[in-house]
This record gives structure tokens, C-alpha cells and sequence, in this order.
């Protein structure tokens, strides 16, 4: 059974830092591009971060420099260490999980936490 399941939010004030993990169950995570995503509130959903199966990184220009995504394939665990964390950042963090199988793209997504960074 495919699950990811996202821990690590908080509440937290302007300037500090949290360290968001997501855990998989099932054989896909090593074969994965992973995403942190967020969606704040009457916000669509937007990514954040990405890395590939190699450990090539990309970053929304709103959050590079602060935020550093990263994977443990050994544990099927992803994470993101978010640091200067600002009131902008309030948001729903998502992980998601693409694999591609067969020439089909195979989209997983786990159930979100929620950062809320205070003024």
C-alpha cells in the first residue's frame, strides 16, 4: 500500500526554523522525483522544493536560500529543513511523489501539516 505521511509542522515565530519529514511506505520512494508543495489558505497548492532520484535540487525563487530539501532513500524519508521561516510561509506543506513506470507518471501525495509562522 502507497502512503506518505508528513510530520514536523508547527506553529513557530518569524525568524525561526522547523524540519518538516515525510515517510514513505511501499517501493517506490527510490524511484521517485519528490516535492515539498504548499497551500495557504484560498491559496492553489504551489511547489516549493524538488529532488531527483541523483539528489539534483530546485527551489522556488520565494524560498531559496532558506529552505533545503533532501532525501534518505535508506529510510524512505524526505525532508526539508526550512529556516527564516516568515508569516508568508503559513501554509499546508504537501509531499509528493512522482514515479514513473511504464511510460506512466504515477502521482502520490500525502495528507499535509501545517506551518503557521507568527508576526
Amino acid at each position: 500500500q502507497v502512503q506518505l505521511v508528513e510530520s514536523g509542522g508547527g506553529l513557530v515565530q518569524t525568524g525561526g526554523s522547523l524540519r518538516l519529514s515525510c515517510t514513505a511506505s511501499g517501493s517506490f520512494f527510490n524511484t521517485s522525483i519528490m516535492h515539498w508543495y504548499q497551500q495557504a489558505p484560498g491559496k492553489q497548492r504551489e511547489m516549493v522544493a524538488r529532488i531527483t532520484t541523483g539528489g539534483d535540487t530546485n527551489y522556488a525563487g520565494s524560498v531559496k536560500g532558506r529552505f533545503a530539501i533532501s532525501r534518505d532513500n535508506a529510510k524512505s524519508t524526505l525532508y526539508m529543513q526550512m529556516n527564516s521561516l516568515k508569516p508568508e510561509d503559513t501554509a499546508v506543506y504537501y509531499c509528493k511523489a512522482e514515479q514513473r513506470r511504464n511510460g506512466i507518471s504515477w502521482i502520490y501525495w500525502g495528507q499535509g501539516t501545517q506551518v503557521t509562522v507568527s508576526s
